[in-house]
């Protein structure tokens, strides 16, 4: 059986293809990267290295051949971007006669309102059109997207949000990582759809629980949507990006990620990291990064 990652050069990618290498035999396991120079390391430890580009169709057909089991993760950009990416290569997917296809998604991506979940709906749309059998993995949300506001807590600054008491169900990548893939490389994960929630916290709450790993108060400023905006554009971010970061916190305020799950424990096999662990490992990595 020949499993195969997309995008397994980047973080969250690298991450599951290093779960995989230690579960899996190496020569059940392909990547497919738009640059393999960049996944040499991979290809030294006797992994199938492949170029595969969502935007050259081609390349896929490549990469995709002989594959029986296939792990779609989402790539950047704009929805209408990833859209078109994501249906080249589901299409050269069916191609290649692949006989399973998991995709990381995001939370309830089917009727979900949140800006990023239109991409979501179409490719698991354009998935389930193929008649191929799939798992869909909707994410909620990585803990590693807040080390911006870390970073700024640690520098003196407080953590702003315009999220008000929306929660978020956040967790570490590598616990969505090690949930991937143990669908892609177990049984029984055929037409499955699973809500990849860690347990729901406010703005409030995770913020707490820094403090607590941080051994000090750290103070919460929450302002609104232009507020936030300001905010983001005197920390220097540059102005194409501050709009994204306003609809990621509208989405979380109007609750697009307050999904309640226990499919992600059932899907590991283990409890997730507690998120007080969790958020010392993120401070800890932080501090060595520094050194």
């Amino acid at each position: 059986m020949k499993m195969l990652v997309t995008g397994a050069t980047g973080k969250l990618g690298s991450k599951i293809a290093e779960k995989l290498l230690e579960t899996v035999p190496v020569d059940q396991l392909a990547v497919s990267v738009r640059n393999p120079e960049k996944a040499e390391s991979l290809k030294a430890r006797g992994v199938d290295v492949r170029h595969g580009d969502f935007d050259q169709p081609e390349t896929l057909d490549a990469a995709f051949k002989g594959v029986d089991r296939l792990l779609m993760i989402s790539a950047d950009g704009d929805n209408e971007t990833r859209i078109r990416q994501h249906g080249n290569a589901v299409a050269a997917a069916e191609r290649a006669g692949v006989q399973f296809i998991a995709y990381t998604g995001i939370a309830n991506a089917r009727e979900s309102e949140n800006f990023l979940a239109p991409t979501h709906k179409a490719t698991e749309e354009a998935i389930l059109k193929t008649g191929i059998p799939y798992s869909f993995l909707r994410n909620n949300w990585y803990l590693e997207n807040e080390i911006s506001s870390i970073q700024g807590v640690l520098a003196g600054a407080p953590w702003v949000t315009s999220a008000g008491n929306g929660k978020v169900g956040w967790a570490l990548q590598q616990d969505y990582a090690d949930a991937a893939a143990a669908v892609l490389a177990g049984d029984g994960h055929e037409n499955t759809v699973y809500e990849l929630s860690g347990r729901l916290l406010t703005q409030d709450e995770l913020v707490s629980v820094l403090s607590e790993v941080l051994g000090k108060e750290v103070p919460l400023q929450h302002v609104d949507d232009a507020g936030y905006a300001e905010v983001m554009k005197n920390a220097g971010l540059p102005d194409f990006l501050v709009p994204m970061l306003v609809d990621i916190q509208k989405g979380i305020r109007e609750g697009t990620l307050a999904v309640e799950s226990d499919d992600f424990e059932n899907v590991l096999g283990r409890p997730l990291t507690p998120i007080k662990e969790a958020l010392a490992q993120i401070v800890a990595g932080m501090s060595e990064t520094k050194l």
